[in-house]
């Protein structure tokens, strides 16, 4: 008897359990519902694709949940999440979140653009709008029957003030190389470095010792290299005037034959072909330090008056110019390698830094093209540089003063014109 009625008050136990647990679950599913029903969804989801652009964006835009009252401050509506699939019955990944007050594009719609899509390839998007507790009303559907699908445009938006900026320098090297044919003399300051070949080439001729011209250890595909032998030019001539010896050792053989090229040209125009010594231009080797060993050997014994390195030079920079150094040499070098200039700097009589070594070519021949194109370049320059000033002028008087007007246009010319190109 005892038995049984343990039984039965188990049962009527568990039954009460039972009920406690379905009471539970059931208040929580109405509170799950009653909590997706606190916020109103948004409405009218379109997709359209982002224009003037490569085909990667599209533009999402929709209409605010009712619920969503941004000029109120106990607004229900925390933000907006934007979700993508690949099908319009997919899995949907979050790829965006708005706040109410932004990106309202003035027809009370909110507009986000998404990135980072596949050209020709179709995307389904819905929002959600979150409450402050995280509660999220049901979702709002693009058009299950036209789905985001971006596509190429002819003409990139994106790139629209390189356009403009590329149209402003090729109209200034067009303007300037016409004024240089037409006889309008175009100023250039004096490069040091250029100026000193003659000084140094008389120096080697007066103390009958020879120069020594190394154009770095690149082949002729860099362009340092091809600007060394520019200048090498200018040195042969001069060499062959004041018929000076000129040894030109290379680490490349098509840099040989090229160098012999233009060695010869030079003596030509000169007027001293017979001066001209094709083994005066040599290949030594292609590994870096064998060659460096060989000039600095070379440079030891034969005690070279003027030594020129004008090309593309990386570890062996400061051993060629302390050697140089130390047996009294001229020197003039130049290089586009910045972790190599402080150690020509330091060590030579004369260095061309950057973009000096690239206009000896304009600077030594004052071809009326060359001329042009290189003070075409400058105004080029001249827009960037304006540019950036005008950039951090507004941002610094934004700073000063709060002026959002300022903040915004010094953001547009840093994250739209100067990053176009």
């Amino acid at each position: 008897m005892n038995t049984s009625g343990r039984t039965v008050d188990h049962i009527a136990s568990s039954r009460g359990l039972l009920t406690v647990v379905l009471a539970v679950m059931w208040i929580g599913l109405t509170s799950a519902r009653s909590t997706l029903a606190d916020l109103a969804p948004p409405a009218e989801v379109l997709v359209t694709d982002h224009p003037w652009d490569g085909g990667g964006a599209l533009d999402v835009r929709f209409d605010r949940s009712p619920d969503d009252r941004p000029e109120s401050a106990d607004n229900p509506v925390a933000g907006y999440v934007v979700e993508q699939a690949g099908e319009a019955v997919g899995v949907y990944r979050e790829v965006a979140n708005l706040l109410p007050a932004t990106n309202d594009n003035g027809f009370g719609q909110l507009e986000v653009t998404i990135h980072d899509v596949i050209p020709g390839e179709p995307y389904w998007y819905r929002v959600v709008a979150v409450g402050h507790e995280g509660e999220r009303s049901s979702p709002a559907m693009s058009s299950v029957d036209a789905p985001g699908i971006a596509t190429r445009q002819f003409f990139d938006g994106t790139r629209f003030w390189l356009l403009v900026i590329g149209g402003m320098i090729c109209g200034s090297v067009v303007a300037f190389i016409a004024l240089a044919r037409a006889g309008k003399k175009l100023y250039i300051r004096k490069i040091a470095g250029l100026e000193a070949v003659e000084e140094a080439v008389g120096r080697a001729t007066e103390m009958g010792r020879s120069c020594l011209f190394v154009p770095g250890v690149q082949d002729i595909n860099d362009i340092q290299t091809i600007a060394g032998l520019t200048i090498l030019s200018r040195v042969a001539q001069r060499a062959a005037e004041y018929d000076a010896s000129l040894e030109v050792p290379t680490s490349r053989s098509l840099v040989m034959t090229a160098a012999r090229e233009t060695v010869q040209a030079a003596y030509l125009t000169a007027g001293r072909p017979d001066a001209y010594n094709e083994d005066a231009i040599s290949y030594v080797t292609d590994e870096q330090f064998g060659y460096v060993a060989y000039l600095t050997g070379a440079m030891v014994r034969e005690k070279p008056a003027a030594c020129f390195y004008l090309g593309a030079f990386f570890a062996e920079s400061l051993i060629l110019a302390e050697t140089g150094n130390a047996i009294g040499a001229i020197q003039v070098a130049g290089t586009a390698q910045p972790a190599q200039l402080p150690f020509f700097v330091a060590a030579c009589d004369y260095t061309l830094i950057g973009e000096e070594f690239f206009a000896a070519s304009a600077y030594l021949s004052h071809d009326p093209d060359q001329l042009g194109s290189l003070k075409g370049q400058d105004v080029g320059k001249l827009i960037v540089a304006g540019l950036m000033i005008v950039g951090v002028s507004l941002l610094t008087f934004a700073a000063v003063t709060g002026n959002d007007l300022a903040l915004r246009t010094a953001e547009y010319v840093r994250n739209t014109i100067l990053a176009s190109g």
